[in-house]
């Protein structure tokens, strides 16, 4: 009964605030919000035992947010609300949404019905926690996956300074001049 109650309310406090994250004209509290669905997410984490996935949701995701929230901050005048004029385009893309969201809630409740009758195809092994399952996948079937992932990372990391660097050297130059 807990774990009914738990997911309803982190499915319903998720889409609140991906809703106002969508919805706000007002960055700071579109960020805020976004944080929030990304933390409400790792609670689902959470009911299904899945400790790890939980805490690295809330650190890579919630700190990916953080660093947008941060971006925004200082590339948005935030004292102000942003005007929109909505067009056609505007008004079906929203109508869409709304359809789509309203589908999703369907799914979401209709879930418990449908998994019933479901099996699982790799069942639970007893006595290995989530990180050492998580660890023998990586490190035996998705080596080669997890590498490659980790060397593009590295490229777009350093290809992000290099970029960063040439900018600033030409702030440097234009300054002097």
């Amino acid at each position: 009964m807990f774990e009914v109650v738990a997911f309803y309310f982190f499915a319903a406090t998720s889409i609140a605030c991906f809703g106002i994250s969508v919805f706000s004209k007002n960055v700071l509290y579109a960020m805020s919000a976004l944080a929030g669905g990304m933390i409400f997410i790792s609670g689902f984490f959470f009911l299904l035992g899945a400790e790890f996935l939980g805490v690295v949701q809330i650190i890579v995701y919630t700190g990916a947010v953080m660093v947008l929230y941060a971006f925004s901050m200082m590339f948005f005048d935030v004292s102000k609300d942003v005007v929109e004029n909505r067009s056609k385009v505007a008004n079906r893309l929203i109508y869409t949404l709304s359809v789509l969201s309203a589908l999703i809630l369907v799914l979401i409740f209709s879930a418990p019905i449908i998994s019933s009758n479901l099996d699982a195809q790799y069942p639970i092994v007893e006595n290995v926690g989530n990180v050492e399952i998580i660890g023998i996948l990586l490190f035996t079937k998705y080596l080669i996956v997890f590498e490659l992932a980790a060397v593009m990372l590295l490229v777009a990391m350093v290809s992000a300074i290099v970029l960063a660097h040439k900018d600033m050297d030409r702030g440097d130059s234009d300054d002097n001049a």
